[in-house]
């Protein structure tokens, strides 16, 4: 539990913990958010790191001049592509294996949700799952599963991944450094969270809503 509380802490106060790191590390930075957005996306089982808000706090810190945004923008674009190719040929490797249960640590129900997600939207939902967290670490996953080949998906990947680092990079850098935005930016990083998830719950309770309709015995 304390583990989880500190947890939280970090994650809501992003720019401080990074802005230590940039202050006692300096260019090293750069390897640090790399490897912690090539984890997220490319190990299966850590689907909980911040990629979102922690893109959008060092935008802010490219803003405020701490850290270069070109240099930021093609660095993590690299590790959230290669970080899906990895994740896409782990799927690959497990194959259907994967949603048997009997992988220990790779929860079912996020699996068949992210399948669900594919039969839905098809090979875009390796761009889309880009902007749901969880659902983008395990999306690259699935296809590497059999949802799709290597040649479609590595399209989707470049697309989807530059598009994800883009977006919350130049976010962080014209925003991040607005007063409002420096005052409050736990709330941010909430918010931002928030507007991350709610395709992802939207789609999971219109599911739930039409599962129930269907398990309804219909008058007359």
């Amino acid at each position: 539990m304390d583990f989880i509380l500190q947890l939280v802490q970090y994650f809501l106060h992003l720019d401080k913990y990074l802005g230590e790191v940039i202050q006692n590390y300096g260019t090293i930075t750069y390897l640090f958010l790399f490897v912690i957005i090539f984890i997220e996306t490319g190990v299966v089982i850590m689907p909980f790191l911040p990629g979102d808000s922690l893109i959008f706090a060092a935008g802010s810190f490219a803003g405020l001049g701490s850290l270069n945004p070109l240099i930021l923008f093609i660095l993590l674009s690299i590790a959230a592509i290669v970080g899906d190719t990895a994740n896409y040929w782990i799927g690959h490797t497990i194959g259907p294996r994967a949603f048997s249960g009997e992988v220990r640590f790779l929860k079912k129900e996020y699996l068949d949700r992210t399948h669900a997600f594919y039969e839905k939207h098809g090979g875009k939902t390796i761009i889309l799952a880009r902007f749901v967290p969880i659902v983008r670490t395990f999306a690259p996953f699935v296809a590497g599963v059999g949802a799709m080949s290597y040649g479609h998906f590595i399209a989707y990947n470049v697309i989807g991944g530059t598009l994800w680092v883009a977006l919350f990079t130049f976010m962080g850098y014209f925003f991040g450094s607005l007063p409002f935005v420096k005052e409050n930016f736990s709330l941010v990083i909430i918010a931002i969270v928030l507007i991350s998830v709610a395709p992802a719950v939207f789609e999971f309770a219109k599911e739930k809503l039409r599962l129930k309709r269907e398990a309804t015995p219909q008058n007359g």
